[in-house]
């Protein structure tokens, strides 16, 4: 059975979907609302107003910790609600496909890097902002706490929502352009959107509609979760900017000015269509018009 219909395992009706929807969100505003407290009353400061002496480590896990909350309750949700398996919301495939994930891990973190070290080559204002101190908790931070937050997106996003928009629509373009919108609209609140202009939902929208391809396309998450969780691995540790949502001790800041640039629309216009291009060719998919329209 195709991963956008997994759905056909369960009874559930509308209004599973719509409360299961709720329950995540609100799992959301509880989690930020815990989170701000243990902020208040353990660091002394609220995460609305940082104090220039706060612990960016410490701030950035305690950002990210609401998504746990979100990931937890989507599963209970998924497993006691719609009485399905919770592999089912990840992929289609007996068991997750831990090669996939990290071959996207791999390659998307590879191309990062190369442009990162062009970047620098080629003259960019980037600074190296080595602290070993800090620099090792972030390192723990990054990749055992941000990718709770990938992963609930992904889930939420190219898991269950793929999957509900397929039972309603039934067509797999559907569900890739309603997903990539929503995922796209939810950046909006970024601060790097308020320096930037409007224009950068854009690129998140292309992002997210990149990322549904890969889902239908592949039957799974795996190749999904890869590259967005490397994607926002690399936000946070190896370069960073004062202007985007992760502020942190990376190895580099980037005091470029912020602006809808080349490398963006090289993104979303070249990067992303080879990519798909090249895990076609990996995976040998097959079916791209039956998929992508039916």
């Amino acid at each position: 059975m195709r991963f956008i219909d997994q759905w056909q395992t369960e009874k559930a009706g509308v209004g599973t979907y719509i409360l299961t929807i709720a329950i995540a969100l609100f799992s959301m505003i509880v989690g930020s609302g815990v989170v701000e407290s243990i902020a208040v009353s353990v660091l002394g400061y609220s995460l609305q107003y940082l104090p220039d002496s706060a612990d960016l480590n410490t701030v950035l896990m305690l950002f990210l910790l609401p998504f746990a909350f979100m990931l937890i309750a989507l599963m209970l949700c998924i497993k006691y609600f719609h009485r399905r398996p919770i592999l089912s919301v990840f992929t289609a495939r007996e068991s997750f496909d831990w090669k996939r994930f990290f071959l996207s891990f791999g390659v998307w973190g590879s191309v990062m890097m190369a442009f990162l070290f062009i970047s620098i080559a080629s003259g960019a204002p980037i600074q190296w902002n080595f602290d070993p101190v800090t620099f090792t908790g972030l390192f723990l931070v990054s990749f055992f706490i941000l990718p709770l937050q990938t992963t609930a997106e992904e889930v939420f996003f190219r898991g269950f929502l793929f999957q509900a928009f397929g039972r309603v629509f039934k067509k797999g373009w559907v569900s890739i352009l309603l997903t990539g919108s929503l995922f796209g609209l939810l950046h909006w609140a970024n601060p790097e959107v308020a320096k930037i202009g409007n224009i950068l939902l854009l690129f998140y929208i292309g992002t997210g509609v990149f990322l549904g391809i890969l889902t239908q396309m592949d039957d799974g998450l795996e190749l999904g979760m890869g590259y967005h969780a490397v994607n926002n691995i690399f936000a946070s540790l190896i370069v960073t900017n004062n202007w985007q949502a992760f502020q942190t001790n990376a190895l580099y800041i980037d005091n470029s000015p912020p602006a809808f640039g080349m490398e963006s629309v090289l993104t979303i216009v070249v990067l992303q269509p080879l990519l798909l291009l090249l895990f076609s060719r990996i995976y040998k998919w097959k079916g791209w018009k039956e998929k992508l329209l039916n």
